[in-house]
């Protein structure tokens, strides 16, 4: 009876083993996370620096010799100290939805290219949006955030999450 018992065990274990590793965030993964975030010649935000939008509250353009690549995806800093304070804290810097447009991610879940200096910091968090001369997606979603900010998390972890 031990013996079966072992065997059932074994067995389930192994039915649920893969489908446990498939199902870990595709954001831990540096490979994945290049090929999701929206990058320009492996470079984050067009080049921007991630610090400054929270410690300027502007788009400040980062410097090839204070560059940066943390799991795959390279940011550049204006500054050594914004350098420093994002390696001491990368998370709290990177672009909501791997920096592809907040609006678009919530409206129609799909990657959209930002403007890096149409921005908003909420919550600690940084998000981007598509901005032309005629369209700025910036107010579409201020009107409406509470509910593109669930729909945008929804759609982002679809393109962070394995398929099981």
């Amino acid at each position: 009876m031990k013996m079966l018992l072992l065997l059932f065990v074994a067995l389930e274990l192994t039915q649920w083993t893969p489908s446990l590793a498939q199902s870990k965030p595709i954001a831990d993964s540096p490979t994945v996370r290049k090929q999701q975030f929206n990058l320009e010649n492996g470079i984050a935000l067009q080049g921007y620096d991630a610090v400054a939008y929270f410690t300027q509250n502007k788009a400040v353009k980062g410097s090839a010799s204070t560059a940066y690549t943390y799991k795959n995806v390279t940011y550049r800093f204006a500054t050594p100290a914004n350098l420093k304070a994002f390696q001491e804290n990368p998370e709290r810097y990177e672009p909501q939805y791997g920096g592809w447009c907040a609006y678009a991610m919530g409206a129609t879940g799909e990657k959209v290219e930002v403007d890096p200096e149409t921005f908003k910091i909420k919550d600690g968090k940084l998000f981007l949006f598509y901005h032309t001369f005629i369209n700025n997606t910036l107010p579409k979603w201020n009107k409406d955030e509470n509910n593109l900010h669930k729909k945008a998390d929804a759609s982002w972890g679809k393109f962070t999450q394995s398929q099981s």
